[in-house]
């Protein structure tokens, strides 16, 4: 069975987030426009359906005349363990530009590390490792 993926409709930043979330985490996109899946609740130029399949996936698309632009309140999508630390705290910083650290990566009394940071879209991240994984056994990251 596949992993669940975010899937966000955006208010016509579909394109751009897809670009941004590439940038963060590397892998390859695809989109299609609303013109080509014959849509007509929104300008056919716009996203309705985007992908990003690599260390992360995930689904964007554009809002449409009857979708609730994404927000979230209580939800944090978790990477914790997703990748090797140094990759991890690169994903936070990369997050973290046009968005706010909520709560800095750091390590905690318990050993392990992370902190949450809110990306430019709204999306909340909980980014963490375990030291025995991190040969630096080090939590820095530069912050926004």
């Amino acid at each position: 069975m596949t992993a669940p993926a975010l899937y966000l409709h955006l208010p016509g930043t579909a394109a751009e987030a897809l670009e941004f979330y590439q940038g963060v985490f590397g892998g390859e996109t695809s989109t299609a426009t609303y013109a080509e899946f014959g849509r007509t609740d929104g300008p056919g130029s716009a996203v309705a359906h985007g992908t990003l399949s690599g260390a992360v996936d995930l689904h964007v698309s554009d809002a449409g005349e009857h979708d609730e632009p994404f927000s979230a309140r209580g939800l944090m999508v978790a990477l914790l363990g997703a990748a090797e630390p140094t990759t991890l705290r690169t994903w936070f910083a990369a997050l973290a530009e046009g968005g706010d650290v909520v709560d800095p990566l750091q390590r905690r009394d318990w050993g392990a590390s992370d902190g949450q940071v809110r990306d430019r879209y709204g999306v909340l991240w909980l980014i963490g490792y375990e030291h025995g994984t991190d040969p630096s056994a080090e939590a820095t990251t530069a912050q926004a």
